[in-house]
């Protein structure tokens, strides 16, 4: 059996188990593609060579519609791979690519794969700072990005190829690889556990690590992300994140195309969310990932339109608050199903197809990856239901997990310490099996010794109409220790007036416990990484450096003494 044949047998295994989520983690297995597999040889031309659909549609704003059939992107491909074999580029070698959501991006991806040389998606949110950063430690041969990007290169040093996809004097014109016909590309020889692509993570508590995934771990580890999504041949599945970020390769690339489904863009400069739905409808979309705060947006639109043909609701990025799910299921009878990864993993908890949905719970562990919870402290599992850290054991890798950490022994020491991949995330488990986040464990804190999740006082804060974002962290206090204290950023239309801070304590204290209570509040801008991740890491250490005397514009609950009457 050949790797592509592997890793039909397998993907159709979990499509015949679709809503058989007891029979697929009992049987299902990775699939054991060979020593030289190749996503863009073994699989997408393969598609090709079988499938005369879609592989991609990309509508802009201003209504322009693109579509290219995969056998379209698999000839265009070798075209961009042959433009960048003729400028040197090679196995193993490094290609920044700091493109949006148009056709080149796909393409490119392809042709570097192709080549067996290694990917480096960037966000065109990156300055010449973390460009400079980024193209030292990743060793790049070549950057691929746009006219508007270009000038961030002027300072970045390094002898590597330029190419643009547009003019720009001196760079190389990505148009160029369109004039190559009848390019031929052939099979790298790359191993599988060659490298394959390199991502920068978002950096909320740190300076970013830069992690690494082979020619398996993301193509075929994202066999489970094609099973929580719930994806089928000829669906046509529409995610909304920013390329340059791993959520971006999820559900915009591998995932939809191990499942021989269409990928759909919806370009728009500014969020629109009628605009949205229209798409949905009008482009028969029947799978729909976006991160919570699209999904918050999208309820306050009309949704009384219905959803067209759309199957699958999916939410990811950050856990979802129960508001948001309850108004989907009433207006469009179908339930979002969360779930969890990270940028080292491909999906690995969530709630899969056709399986009842806890309130609050991100659902199980996914097909194939052994999650386990461990005790942070004595480095034990956890058995059964209980509290720990989300951990991945190592005893039973999962082909899905990164290789590591490149250049960093002593971050990728920590993060496999004791057997075990540590995501650094808490989480909660039920005798269901059913495992609820609580909070990274350094967001996690004390107050008057109670154990606060940051979390889930967040996602009471963001239920009050004035509250567009919530961050909360601990802010020292000298009789309870520490205390919760909440950083707002406002909606529109409301001012941070001390009638607005009253307004969410009391709603504060209406729906949550009293041990739980906020007892500060400050309205302010949330600082937040290139991927939108608010870094709480500021705001902890905002407080750390402050007394325990009132910050500037600080609001506290003991302002409003009528409230502690009600």
């Amino acid at each position: 059996m050949t790797g592509t044949e592997a890793l039909r047998a397998a993907r159709d295994h979990l499509l015949e188990l679709r809503e058989d989520y007891a029979g697929a983690l009992a049987t299902f297995a990775f699939p054991d593609v060979g020593s030289n597999f190749n996503f863009a040889h073994d699989w997408f031309d393969d598609i090709a060579a079988r499938v005369d659909g879609p592989a991609l549609v990309i509508v802009e704003e201003d209504g322009r519609r693109g579509s290219f059939t995969f056998t379209e992107l698999a000839a265009r491909s070798d075209q961009v791979a042959a433009l960048l074999r003729d400028q040197g580029i090679g196995r193993g070698d490094s290609v920044v690519v700091m493109l949006g959501n148009q056709v080149e991006l796909w393409e490119t991806m392809l042709a570097v794969m192709k080549l067996g040389a290694v990917i480096m998606p960037t966000t065109a949110a990156a300055g010449p700072a973390e460009l400079i950063d980024r193209l030292d430690r990743g060793d790049a041969k070549a950057v691929v990005c746009n006219p508007a990007d270009a000038p961030k290169f002027a300072v970045v040093p390094g002898d590597y190829v330029r190419i643009a996809v547009g003019e720009v004097e001196g760079w190389v014109r990505f148009a160029t690889a369109y004039d190559i016909h009848d390019a031929v590309i052939e099979h790298p020889g790359n191993a599988s556990t060659d490298r394959l692509l390199l991502y920068f993570t978002s950096g909320t508590t740190s300076r970013p690590k830069l992690v690494e995934h082979t020619h398996i771990s993301y193509p075929v580890g994202h066999l489970s992300t094609m099973y929580w999504l719930g994806l089928l041949p000829g669906d046509v599945h529409l995610n909304v994140s920013s390329p340059g970020w791993a959520k971006h390769a999820w559900s915009n690339f591998f995932a939809p195309w191990l499942a021989e489904a269409t990928i759909f863009v919806y370009n728009y400069a500014r969020f629109d969310a009628p605009a949205l739905l229209d798409q949905i409808r009008s482009e028969g979309v029947t799978s729909f990932c976006a991160p919570p705060t699209v999904w918050r947006m999208l309820i306050n639109a009309d949704l009384s339109g219905g959803a067209g043909v759309l199957r699958e609701a999916i939410g990811a990025g950050e856990p979802l608050n129960p508001e948001v799910i309850a108004q989907v299921q009433k207006h469009w009878g179908l339930t979002i199903r969360d779930g969890f990864g990270q940028t080292e993993t491909t999906a690995s908890v969530a709630n899969s197809p056709g399986q009842p949905v806890k309130s609050g719970s991100m659902g199980r562990p996914l097909p194939g990856v052994p999650v386990v919870l461990v005790d942070p402290l004595e480095g034990t599992l956890v058995e059964g239901p209980g509290e720990g850290e989300l951990c991945i054991d190592l005893s039973a890798r999962p082909l899905s997990l990164m290789t590591g950490y490149q250049g960093d022994p002593q971050r990728n020491a920590e993060a496999m310490a004791g057997g075990f991949y540590h995501t650094g995330d808490v989480a909660e488990r039920d005798s269901d099996g059913y495992i609820t986040y609580i909070g990274r464990t350094d967001d996690v804190f004390k107050a008057s010794d109670y154990k606060i999740s940051p979390f889930e006082l967040e996602s009471v804060l963001i239920e009050h109409p004035a509250v567009a974002e919530a961050a909360v962290v601990p802010a020292p206090d000298p009789v309870r220790l520490a205390v919760p204290k909440a950083y707002v950023a406002l909606v529109d239309g409301y001012e941070p007036t001390a009638e607005t801070a009253r307004s969410i304590f009391a709603y504060a204290r209406e729906h949550l416990a009293p041990y739980l209570r906020v007892r500060r509040l400050e309205f302010a801008e949330l600082p937040k990484t290139m991927s939108g991740k608010i870094r709480r890491v500021e705001l902890r250490t905002r407080e750390a450096e402050e007394s325990a005397e009132r910050a500037p514009g600080e609001f506290r609950d003991d302002d409003f003494p009528e409230l502690k009457a009600r």
